[in-house]
């Protein structure tokens, strides 16, 4: 079985509520100290053997994965995850204002608001990445009323044109 398998069987495992919420907060807390020292250390490129990678970062291997999981997205070259092995070699270049805007799609606030960021990212840069998630992700109305102007172009409104 692969480290991604394991690792979704492990995160979708059957818990308690209470178990469920202990490993949850377990996981969430090693991820938040693997951010905090890639962004203070400013460090883009994790690469070598993810066993020696997943060790330096306190996770174990199958952990590891689930974190190459969550950042594979704000990745320059995503990662077969499928592919993974203790011994595989990685080489994960992370683009940081991918990284950012997928925390915020995440609603991941104890990672978008690490203090870190503030060596990373300037205020402006964020605020043009969270502007640009907010015009991303605008509720857009397709209905057509009928007193709006005809989709046909006539001038006119629905009611009178197509609508009728």
């Amino acid at each position: 079985m692969s480290l991604y398998e394991q690792w979704k069987k492990l995160a979708e495992q059957p818990r308690s509520q209470q178990e469920y919420e202990a490993f949850w907060a377990d996981y969430f807390q090693k991820e938040k100290d693997n951010y905090s020292k890639i962004l203070e250390n400013k460090k883009s490129i994790i690469s070598g053997k993810l066993s020696d990678a997943a060790n330096e970062y306190g996770m174990s291997p199958v952990e590891f994965t689930g974190f190459i999981d969550g950042i594979n997205t704000s990745l320059e070259t995503q990662v077969d995850l499928e592919s993974l092995t203790e011994d595989s070699e990685i080489e994960l270049k992370i683009v940081f204002e991918n990284l950012y805007y997928n925390m915020i799609d995440a609603k991941a606030d104890w990672l978008y608001n690490l203090p870190e960021w503030d060596n990373i990212l300037t205020i402006e840069q964020r605020k043009e990445i969270r502007k640009k998630y907010n015009e991303d992700h605008i509720a857009v109305r397709t209905k057509v009323g009928r007193n709006d102007p005809c989709v046909c172009g006539s001038g006119k409104k629905y009611k009178k044109c197509c609508g009728a």
